[in-house]
């Protein structure tokens, strides 16, 4: 995230960049490139004690069985277009059709979009994002839940403070 490649680990040592120093390097990814990304994350340096101290977690076999599960529902969804039946093919008609969202998840997106100034195509990733992560939940529909973790998948949208 900036020039260094420090900027919030603070646990290794602090960022030496200025802010206009990480707004510039920021810049060379345009937006409209960032727009295409679906998730963005950072991901922060885990502490060696943590690594040692791994609680039981979903293993990777439940998670195949939930993945193996939404693209079940997916394929069912597109099944008349069986070359892309994934969420991220969704045109305009399909989002309309297949992405309703209750008020308050509309309220949400509304929010997010404001305060992260989102282009209409984050906007439209978003959503698909939090369609596929009801899909992961087998939820039939699109709550305030997965709206919220969709949003928090676009952390290069969010202006991030130094």
């Amino acid at each position: 995230p900036c020039p260094c490649g420090f900027y919030g680990s603070k646990d290794q040592r602090e960022c030496t960049c200025t802010p206009q120093q990480i707004y510039r390097y920021r810049a060379k990814l345009s937006g409209p490139l960032l727009d295409r990304i679906d998730l963005h994350l950072e991901v922060p340096r885990v502490p060696v004690q943590l690594l040692n101290e791994r609680n039981a977690a979903e293993s990777s076999a439940e998670i195949r069985l939930r993945v193996e599960a939404a693209r079940a529902i997916q394929s069912k969804r597109f099944a008349n277009r069986p070359a892309a039946p994934f969420n991220s093919a969704m045109n305009g008609e399909e989002l309309r059709r297949y992405c309703k969202l209750d008020k308050e998840g509309q309220e949400l997106l509304q929010m997010a979009f404001d305060t992260l100034g989102l282009s209409a195509r984050a906007y439209d990733r978003i959503v698909k994002l939090a369609r596929t992560i009801a899909d992961l939940a087998g939820a039939v529909d699109i709550g305030s839940a997965h709206v919220a973790e969709a949003i928090r998948y676009r952390a290069l949208d969010r202006n991030i403070a130094v």
